[in-house]
């Protein structure tokens, strides 16, 4: 290698083993490819496997300056094509990662092959990266990818307590770290963001990182890709033939699961819409159970819905044909949206969503939640009233005016476009 490659910028990112966290991650590292740093990206066994089953072993060979490599996440092996136990892998990561981490952080320190690492960038829930990195005397940074009103919460840990409201330690553990970076914009949660400042300042918001990745040039890591699950690309052939506007798409993430009771609510409330719809159903989303619904069912959606077990969800809300969203609202997922223009119907399942969905209903006035219970009546009206009501057509006035300025801000110049080079200049290169 030469001279000049040994002194390119190396930048390690641990991403949290889920697609949801993945993506994002995966797209900052791209974007840091794009300004010249070289890049490791650091997946489990488990994704590793996982990513050559749905990708094929070339998604896995990268480049001479942007590669893979694994560290165990401690769980005993499995050859599931799901997400792990979230507790579990939560846990098992804190408690069995930091060896192996470090482990490999000295393997590429003492390579020729590569440039030593200058800086770490983990996940927020991937808080071992915080010691390694003491451990080398180099810069980390967290990168937390849920919502900065959700991390907000989390920092009210004492007061929660009080109360009785346990939430995850997480975001203390972001704390530890010099930096913090949000896939979120100032206009988007400035409230949020101005409180997180107060206590903590050295934070980038730098989303949404779908349209931040428009900058980066045409060139071999356009090609990197990091789904979890194979994709079915037949799904945008169909939504070729359907009208503007005219497609409700469903899809609950990839850790959300649900009883065959609420799946077969969900199933003929989009039934009895009439509307029709792209359906994305994982194999594992019913709990303990296979996700089986009656002929009749079929019979009835065979002309005007599709179910699928995977998609390229950015792709999906990109193409003109789809009108709603029907989401779990993980932040990934409400990002993409906004990127979109595209209103939600929320159904949150855990973890940061209800927090998410909360805003969409109320502060950024772009959804409308499914009730607890989830009636396939419930499903049926929200459905109309999103794709017919007045209520529906102010929601998608409202998110076509959050895609404008989610535009602005990653435009050049704009606010997240300048927090991208200030978080490379200042906590990146200088620590």
């Amino acid at each position: 290698m030469g001279s000049v490659e040994t002194r390119k910028p190396h930048a390690v990112c641990v991403p949290y083993p889920s697609q949801g966290h993945v993506t994002p991650m995966m797209q900052l590292a791209k974007l840091l490819h794009s300004r010249g740093f070289h890049i490791t990206f650091v997946n489990t066994e488990f994704n590793h496997r996982r990513l050559i089953r749905s990708r094929g072993p070339d998604s896995v060979k990268g480049l001479p300056d942007f590669r893979f490599e694994t560290i165990p996440e401690g769980l005993p092996p499995s050859d599931r094509d799901a997400t792990q136990d979230v507790p579990a892998l939560c846990d098992s990561t804190r408690k069995n990662c930091l060896a192996p981490f470090l482990e490999l952080l000295f393997k590429l320190n003492s390579s020729p092959q590569v440039p030593p690492v200058t800086c770490v960038i983990s996940d927020g829930v991937m808080s071992f990266a915080i010691k390694a990195a003491e451990v080398l005397g180099i810069p980390e940074v967290q990168f937390w990818t849920a919502s900065a009103c959700s991390f907000m919460g989390y920092l009210q840990f004492s007061e929660l307590l009080e109360r009785g409201i346990i939430p995850f330690k997480k975001a203390r553990n972001c704390l530890k770290a010099p930096a913090i970076i949000f896939n979120t914009f100032d206009e988007f949660e400035h409230e949020v963001l101005v409180a997180i400042a107060a206590k903590f300042p050295r934070i980038y918001t730098t989303g949404p990182l779908p349209l931040l990745a428009r900058h980066i040039p045409d060139g071999p890591s356009k090609s990197i890709k990091s789904s979890l699950w194979k994709e079915d690309t037949n799904c945008i052939e169909w939504l070729n033939r359907r009208e503007p506007s005219s497609v409700v798409y469903v899809n609950y993430g990839s850790v959300t699961v649900m009883s065959a009771q609420h799946l077969k609510e969900f199933a003929w409330g989009l039934a009895n819409s009439k509307h029709p719809f792209l359906w994305i159903v994982r194999p594992d989303v019913v709990m303990g159970d296979s996700a089986v619904l009656p002929d009749e069912f079929f019979e009835d959606i065979k002309d005007r819905g599709l179910m699928t077990s995977w998609c390229s969800q950015y792709q999906v809300l990109s193409h003109p044909s789809v009108g709603v969203f029907l989401t779990h609202c993980g932040w990934n997922s409400t990002m993409e949206a906004i990127c979109r223009g595209a209103p939600v119907i929320c159904w949150p399942f855990f973890a940061d969503q209800q927090t998410n969905c909360r805003y969409a209903c109320t502060t950024w006035g772009i959804g409308m939640e499914v009730d607890h219970d989830v009636k396939r009546e419930n499903i049926e009206f929200l459905v109309k009233e999103m794709m017919e009501g007045d209520e529906g057509k102010k929601m998608k006035e409202k998110a076509l005016e959050w895609k404008k300025k989610a535009e602005a801000a990653t435009d050049v110049g704009g606010a997240s476009y300048n927090d991208f080079d200030r978080f490379v200049k200042e906590a990146l290169y200088h620590g």
